[in-house]
């Protein structure tokens, strides 16, 4: 154990308030494959954490990606849970949460350092000597398949549920073909050795077990200390190209404001509100005031532009808020129109109004360059935009990421636009608003690998060990997928959209092609 790793997990422990210490006769060793500061702002992360811990006989400890994992693999550092730094490889079972494709490389970097072969194909001969392997978190939403080859079984969805049996069945089962095998038969749970690359569905979930919050609380993270909890669950907007639209049982489940109120701790100064649709809660200004009144911060994960009204946004800000951030998605209005995003830009401009009229400082808004059929006509529109924009609010920062198609979701097959066609759009962008509204784009080759691994099967998410193995830079990644099959791209036409949307964009440029 490097004393790297000994002083960082002393005083990340020291720091932290609610952590579980139990031991038990079936334990969990629960994976978060980036490094502590993301993990512990995983609320789904930390809900499996208490409910693992409150099974009689069941005990759960947290491990993480090191923050330095290329110097602990080749240090050869083993894989220590927080709570006894015991070695990972030494639980029962070992369960990963990935939240989205690129951790994937985080994943293949634990199990090296947990000492336990890759593949789940490798450690069948001997399974027994092998912690069981399992995977859940938020990609399984969309597209598991690339993380199939690892994975003796894959949790569909929400693992609340799923957890649960899965624990009834280990201590039903003791003989791990046969449990792997009664396991696949189950709703929500994908066994590639069985199903192979046809995930079953997502199984539906309880609403009782709703809401989830916060277990811990710790300074080490971008949400310092902050107390998380979701009044909603789910989206009942159909944005084409979100996985969350619609997602599990249909739509957006909604917590009661009084049961939200009733779970955040007296002594939570901070307190963020979770979910994928929070401004749509009919509640939202009630449990706002409760948190505000108390004299806490409060954070949203979401603030739709088109929600947001004047009691809203002075509450946010009374409870700290100094950048107001929203998102609007598509470069133009008719792009928005395209993926069916409610959002207009006066409901934009109408936003960053409250922005200044409530004295804060910037104006964030997040948006998607690369959707199919953009042309440089909506990246001049978003340009006069933003410059609209700024001379609203104090500050305009634009965040920019490339579209990435995301299985189960209308926009399902659409290619990613070309790197150097997205560098191109973002040049232009620059060169228009000339200083007065800030940029800040993420990686469009990151995004490419983003892309092939979530459009990807079983031989995708081998790359990814190839590209983990080798040291995980963009150029590693690149020759790993050189021999990847490119994911089958939807012609010009064919992405299932209303008549409206695909109306606005018949005329336009044709599709820009895959990035090679």
């Amino acid at each position: 154990m490097t004393s790297t790793f000994r002083e960082d997990r002393a005083a990340r422990l020291a720091d932290e308030v609610g952590t579980i210490y139990k031991q038990a006769g079936l334990s969990f060793a629960l994976c978060y494959p980036s490094p502590y500061q993301v993990g512990m702002s995983s609320l789904g992360f930390q809900t499996i954490y208490r409910g693992l811990n409150a099974l009689p006989d069941v005990s759960a400890e947290r491990a993480f990606l090191p923050d330095d994992a290329r110097a602990a693999v080749a240090a050869g550092e083993a894989l220590r849970t927080y709570e006894s730094a015991r070695p990972v490889g030494d639980f029962a079972v070992i369960a990963f949460s990935v939240a989205y494709e690129l951790e994937l490389a985080g994943l293949t970097n634990c199990l090296d350092l947990a000492g336990i072969p890759l593949f789940a194909e490798d450690r069948a001969a001997s399974a027994e000597r092998f912690p069981l392997i399992v995977i859940g978190g938020p990609l399984t939403f969309s597209n598991p398949v690339p993380a199939a080859p690892y994975a003796d079984v894959i949790l569909l969805g929400e693992a609340e549920e799923t957890i649960v049996e899965l624990v009834a069945a280990i201590r039903a089962e003791p003989d791990r073909r046969a449990l792997i095998a009664g396991l696949a038969c189950r709703p929500g749970f994908y066994v590639p050795s069985v199903h192979g690359a046809q995930p079953p569905a997502v199984a539906a979930a309880d609403d009782a077990l709703l809401p989830a919050y916060s277990q811990i609380l710790t300074p080490h993270t971008e949400l310092s200390n902050m107390f998380l909890i979701e009044p909603e669950r789910g989206c009942h907007r159909g944005c084409t190209y979100c996985v969350m639209r619609r997602s599990t049982n249909g739509g957006m489940r909604l917590v009661e404001p009084a049961r939200v109120k009733a779970l955040i701790p007296e002594g939570a100064r901070r307190v963020g509100l979770v979910g994928a649709a929070v401004t749509d809660h009919p509640g939202l200004p009630e449990i706002l005031r409760h948190i505000v009144e108390s004299g806490r911060e409060v954070g949203i994960s979401s603030l739709r532009a088109d929600r947001l009204n004047d009691e809203i946004v002075g509450l946010l800000k009374r409870g700290g808020y100094r950048t107001l951030t929203t998102a609007a998605d598509g470069a133009s209005e008719r792009m928005r129109d395209f993926i069916a995003r409610k959002t207009k830009e006066r409901h934009i401009l109408r936003a960053a109004e409250l922005c200044r009229a409530h004295g804060m400082t910037q104006f964030k808004l997040y948006m998607m360059l690369g959707l199919p059929g953009e042309t440089m006509d909506d990246i001049d529109e978003l340009a006069r935009f933003g410059l609209e924009l700024a001379r609203v609010a104090p500050r305009v920062i634009l965040g920019i990421a490339p579209f990435v198609a995301k299985r189960k979701t209308p926009l399902d097959g659409a290619p990613f636009e070309a790197i150097e066609v997205i560098d191109e759009r973002l040049a232009r962008l620059r060169a228009a608003v000339k200083g007065r509204v800030v940029l800040r784009p993420t990686s469009p080759k990151w995004a490419w690998v983003e892309y092939r691994l979530a459009q990807g099967g079983f031989a995708a998410g081998r790359a990814a060990a190839v590209a983990a193995r080798a040291g995980g830079r963009f150029a590693d990644w690149k020759a790993a997928l050189a021999n990847v099959p490119l994911p089958a791209v939807t012609a010009p036409g064919t992405v299932q959209l209303s008549t409206t949307a695909m109306a606005s964009i018949s005329t336009r440029a044709p599709l820009g092609r895959p990035a090679a």
